[in-house]
């Protein structure tokens, strides 16, 4: 297969042309028109991420996994000495794929359950695609920065317009914790532009920034990424972006934005700055095992469906950081992995609470129970999911909860047990959920007249099934790709910066 011309620009760039589209039309129509364009938006906004997605799948089939260096690059000169540069390795491929995997199974989950504003939610949405992609694809530092802060108003859109009762607290509280983050990283940028003289990543990648230099430099980054991971004691944001959010907002929410600080620790600090990630460290080990476990224990104590899935994202991405900041092949891998079965199962997860949200318009634990008797279909899918958060074997969840606890181990053997502490505390909180929801008799008398999934939701989440099972018991589908590209990753900080005592 040969790959399309410019490929990752048709793959970045078309969710907008889908998005002005839609905008076009909206804007120019009036009355019946206005509500023949709502009634078709959801159809452009799935046709379009179809096609999105199917771009990026030959991408994928036309990438050459032996080869680690950046591939499909597009370069042209921009304007004061930055270009429009584009291009993928294993590690952005393969996150961008998860990204346009996602997309279309969003679009599908809010087929006729929003119904306001339905066309310009479906713009949000394709905007914010846009922006998720070329997060991944730049290889020009100003043209990342550009698309990562960018991201930020379309998700602050989506939670505040179309949220739930706090949603304006929440959009806001989002936003400010993420944009603080994001200056001192600008100014990070800044700094390194005027010391290297250039804007290129590539040539960023392979430049040696003075040890003292890059201390700051890492610490700039830091601030953007821990908060947008989001890693403790930055993460209070999380729980109140995901509360407040609509479905497939803390879909996209976990399952894609959560990853763009894994991407920034993997393409920016451990490269960039190999010497200050070495100092650093143990302070990421101690701060991820804390995640783990404290927010585990919190996790239990929620009365919120969401808001224990979203303390349990910040404990799965401690396990993240861990692999990340080990610098061995077995922990980067197991990190790599770990973002990519997190952002299915974790979105699967909250398309599951979505399901009974849009029947009963609850998230409370309390006011459910006995599901098993009214939705078998229901129950089976939300235990499968249940599994894989928890890290059962035969799940994507597995695999990368144990890479990275292997890398952990090699590194320092508490880092290890810390983390299998945190497995075990997500055995509790969630099983407990399950039993809670699923299990016992039904006491509340709404729950009598409860469907189990229709046709829409089914189709929703086969894909998400498969991938959950194929994913754990065929993990090199992930590790082959990724492969030589984190192989390359640890030689070249082997190479420039002294070995982790």
């Amino acid at each position: 297969m040969n790959a399309l011309p410019h490929i990752l620009s048709l793959i970045t760039f078309l969710p907008l042309v889908g998005a002005l589209i839609l905008l076009v039309f909206r804007a120019s129509a009036r009355g019946e028109d206005a509500d023949v364009i709502d009634r078709n938006a959801p159809s452009v906004a799935l046709a379009t991420s179809l096609i999105t997605f199917g771009l990026s799948i030959w991408a994928l089939m036309d990438f050459n996994m032996a080869d680690p260096g950046f591939q499909f690059v597009e370069k042209a000169s921009w304007f004061g000495g930055m270009s429009y540069h584009l291009g993928v390795d294993g590690i952005s491929l393969s996150l961008i794929v998860l990204t346009t995997f996602l997309m279309p199974l969003c679009f599908i989950a809010s087929w006729g359950v929003v119904k306001k504003r339905v066309t310009e939610y479906m713009v949000a949405f394709l905007i914010l695609e846009t922006l998720m992609i070329g997060v991944f694809a730049s290889l020009d530092i100003v043209l990342f920065y550009i698309f990562f802060e960018a991201g930020l108003i379309p998700m602050f859109l989506i939670i505040g317009v179309w949220g739930g009762p706090d949603r304006v607290y929440a959009a806001f509280k989002f936003f400010l914790y993420t944009l603080l983050g994001s200056v001192l990283m600008l100014v990070a940028v800044v700094a390194m532009i005027l010391t290297a003289g250039t804007t290129d990543m590539t040539v960023l990648l392979d430049y040696q920034f003075p040890v003292g230099m890059q201390t700051w430099l890492w610490l700039g980054f830091f601030a953007s990424f821990a908060v947008k991971m989001p890693m403790w004691p930055v993460h209070t944001w999380l729980p109140d972006a995901h509360v407040q959010a609509p479905t497939a907002g803390s879909v996209i929410l976990a399952g894609v934005l959560l990853k763009m600080g894994g991407y920034g620790f993997i393409r920016f600090s451990l490269p960039m700055f190999p010497d200050a990630s070495h100092t650093f460290a143990p302070l990421i080990f101690t701060l991820s095992v804390i995640a783990i476990i404290y927010t585990s224990l919190v996790a239990f104590r929620q009365t919120d469906m969401k808001k224990l899935i979203a303390y349990s994202s910040v404990a799965h991405m401690g396990f993240v950081t861990i692999g990340i900041f080990s610098m061995n092949v077995i922990g980067v891998q197991g990190a790599m992995f770990q973002m990519i079965s997190h952002g299915i199962v974790s979105g699967a997860l909250f398309l599951i609470v979505g399901v009974i949200y849009d029947r009963m318009h609850t998230r409370e634990i309390a006011a459910y129970g006995g599901l098993v008797h009214r939705m078998p279909v229901y129950a089976t899918v939300f235990m499968l999911f249940t599994m894989a958060n928890v890290g059962l074997p035969g799940t994507s969840g597995f695999i990368g909860e144990f890479l990275t606890m292997i890398g952990g181990y090699l590194v320092n053997s508490w880092i290890a047990f810390g983390a299998a502490f945190g497995v075990i505390l997500s055995a509790v909180y969630a099983l407990t959920l399950y039993k809670r929801v699923v299990y016992g008799t039904i006491t509340n008398p709404k729950l009598n007249d409860i469907n189990d999934m229709v046709r829409r939701e089914v189709i929703t989440f086969a894909p998400l099934v498969v991938i959950t099972i194929l994913f754990g018991l065929w993990p090199s589908l992930v590790t082959d790709f990724t492969g030589p590209a984190v192989e390359a990753l640890v030689e070249h900080i082997a190479t420039i910066a002294p070995a982790m005592q």
